[in-house]
């Protein structure tokens, strides 16, 4: 069936975007507020006569996700040098020392810090503040730093691991009071550190991670007046020398890990010494040509990462904007594809914002903060509209008048990108304003602070998300280390406008269907899920069919579960009958959920012994405190033969 919208984003597309076209994306919200004469970046998704000469072309049929499909920067974006650069880039990458290639017949500079870098990227400043009181704040959980392990002995969760041994922490502190206030919390910490872990080639555990190492290399450079420009006399040397090591190993081991933030972390931190430190050029070529390849296997053609993670996509602008003004610091021009990366980073997070302007709980994260988002956004200087129909990055988004819709309908990340891997293939959160609705749990990726840490793995299951389960068995198998094992292989989507009634009856709505086969081998079904949302925001109808996934379908019955979590201070009454339930947000607006149909016949097929129930859940939020709300669960059993299962949430006032 054709429509207007692609599934995904064409190649021609990314030329454009590389063009400088990228403000051409569709959407309602940008990231830096147009004045209010601003021309309209592009017609309205909703023209019906687009919709109906697509339509009629059959341009845009439905097509599989592929979840691993990379983007090749370097053939869209051409490095640009002469010949002898690529000689010293080989020179280089064999062994031979940058000096002996920058100053053939000097001896080797002292290692010193060549500029001062200000960057744009604001750190958080209730963290850094909680440094100057004497303890991390991470996760909501305070933890003294006299008491911290900084030589990783003794693990702690992967959040406070990542804080601790990649030095962040260092832009909250930046970001709390005036520098001379800072130095001394930077030394002090700076030197446990050093203490704990003396010899940066030979660091084990989690300080050791090629991403953990690359990010607090890079700390190091951009905040070095906090850490080398104190009254630590004996720091300075030492640190530097450590800085130097460090980037050295960052040369040999890079250029080993797998594909991901780590190794983009990795090269922009060695590209990043080699603009700041002496007799860097050979380092800075050297680095440059890999950070370019690395950022083709992290990111999709529709610039969403490959993890599928909110968070590891704003590390990556946030990675690129230090860079970008160590260049700046250096007196460098930033290669070209680094700002064309970070433009097409920035619109596919903006499609997981909500009405509060915060993200959805996607991929194990908490609803990151609003505040958090816009001041990275406002720091990377990308002033574009959220990607509403991505390909890979798989979110797709809906804009209705106050109402927002967000729904996975991407496959799961392959396993060299997946970071807190969840089961959430299907799932939505609907948010009416900066009232949210329906969510999903989120939090796994915070679990270990303020969130048990025993509940991490059940908050990336597929209950924890508002979609279809059958038999309480995830549509992709959940494994130790934030991995996923075997599911969900292909996700099939199609978005189109459609129109109900005729003259001043007519209803107008934007339709996604999507199907995956997580649960096709073991139960012989395919999951389809068709949500519809009216143009005026009022009315989201959805429907949940299981299909047989051969013509030979399985025989017997098999239980189901469609969950839809609330959003935070929704207040929920069941109605009498047991079909519908009344959601009175926390800001006043009411809104009902009912089970479609007349007595029942046309809302379920297939299905025995449904009901409608309510049930306890919780939901994370930006800074990883749980919180206690409501889930509505329609249950049952089904045959597998399969079943239809329709319901709607239509908005009363």
């Amino acid at each position: 069936m054709a429509s207007l919208f692609d599934a995904g984003t064409s190649a021609s597309r990314v030329r454009d975007e590389v063009a400088g076209d990228v403000e051409d994306r569709a959407g309602d919200a940008s990231a830096i507020p147009l004045h209010e004469g601003a021309e309209p970046l592009r017609e309205e998704a909703g023209d019906s006569a687009l919709v109906d000469a697509a339509d009629a072309a059959g341009a845009f049929p439905a097509e599989p996700i592929d979840a691993s499909r990379a983007l090749a920067l370097t053939d869209v974006i051409a490095p640009r040098g002469h010949p002898g650069e690529a000689l010293i880039r080989f020179a280089y990458r064999i062994g031979v020392p940058g000096h002996a290639l920058a100053a053939p017949f000097r001896r080797p500079p002292a290692p010193r810090i060549l500029a001062t870098v200000e960057s744009p990227v604001v750190g958080d400043r209730a963290a850094g503040i909680a440094l100057r009181a004497g303890h991390f704040l991470i996760h909501g959980v305070k933890l003294p730093i006299g008491k911290v392990d900084f030589g990783g002995n003794a693990r702690m969760c992967p959040g406070i691991e990542r804080s601790v041994h990649s030095f962040t922490w260092l832009a909250d502190l930046a970001a709390s009071a005036p520098r001379e206030d800072c130095i001394p919390i930077a030394e002090r910490i700076t030197g446990l550190w050093l203490d704990a872990n003396p010899a940066p080639g030979k660091v084990k555990g989690p300080a050791g991670d090629v991403e953990h190492t690359g990010l607090r290399l890079m700390a190091w450079l951009v905040h070095a007046p906090l850490v080398l420009a104190g009254h630590d006399g004996a720091l300075k040397p030492r640190l530097l020398a450590v800085i130097e090591e460090t980037a050295a190993w960052l040369d040999r081991k890079t250029v080993r890990h797998g594909a991901g933030l780590g190794q983009v972390a990795g090269w922009a931190a060695v590209t990043a010494a080699g603009l700041l430190l002496p007799a860097g050029g050979p380092r800075r070529l050297y680095g440059e040509a890999a950070l370019i390849r690395s950022l083709g296997e992290l990111v999709a053609e529709d610039g969403g990462t490959l993890s599928r993670c909110p968070a590891a996509q704003m590390d990556a602008i946030r990675v690129l904007t230090d860079l970008i003004a160590c260049y700046d610091a250096a007196g460098r021009e930033a290669p070209q594809a680094l700002h064309t990366m970070r433009e097409l980073l920035v619109p596919p997070l903006l499609a997981l914002r909500h009405g509060d302007g915060a993200l959805g709980n996607w991929q194990g994260q908490g609803a990151i903060s609003a505040d958090r988002l816009s001041s990275l956004i406002a720091a990377s200087g990308v002033r574009t509209r959220p990607l509403n129909e991505p390909q890979h990055w798989g979110y797709q988004r809906v804009r209705a008048a106050q109402t927002t819709l967000q729904m996975d309908c991407g496959p799961p990340p392959r396993a060299r990108h997946t970071r807190t891997g969840c089961a959430s293939t299907l799932a939505f959160e609907l948010s009416d304003g900066p009232a949210r609705l329906v969510v999903n749990c989120g939090g796994a990726a915070l679990a270990g602070g303020l969130v048990p840490a025993h509940i991490g793995q059940p908050l990336r299951a597929s209950a924890a998300h508002s979609t279809l389960v059958l038999d309480d068995a995830n549509s992709t198998a959940i494994q130790l280390h934030g991995q996923l094992g075997k599911g969900v292989e292909t996700v099939e989507v199609e978005r189109r406008m459609i129109a109900r009634g005729t003259g001043s009856s007519r209803r107008e709505a934007t339709r996604i269907e999507a199907s995956h086969d997580g649960y096709a081998a073991r139960y012989g079904l395919v999951h389809t899920r068709i949500l519809s949302l009216a143009h005026d925001g009022n009315e989201l109808a959805g429907e949940d069919i299981l299909i047989p996934a051969s013509r030979k379908g399985k025989r017997g019955k098999v239980g189901f579960a469609i969950r839809f979590h609330l959003g935070r201070g929704v207040e929920t009454h069941l109605a009498e009958d047991g079909r519908g339930a009344s959601l009175l947000t926390a800001d006043g607006k009411m809104w009902q959920f009912r089970l479609r149909g007349q007595a029942g016949e046309e809302a379920v097929r297939g299905g025995e012994n449904v009901k409608l129930s309510r049930e306890d859940s919780l939901w994370v939020d930006g800074e990883g405190r749980p919180h206690p709300v409501e889930q509505l669960v329609i249950e049952g059993l089904t045959s597998r033969g399969g079943g239809q299962f329709s319901w709607l949430f239509r908005k009363m006032g």
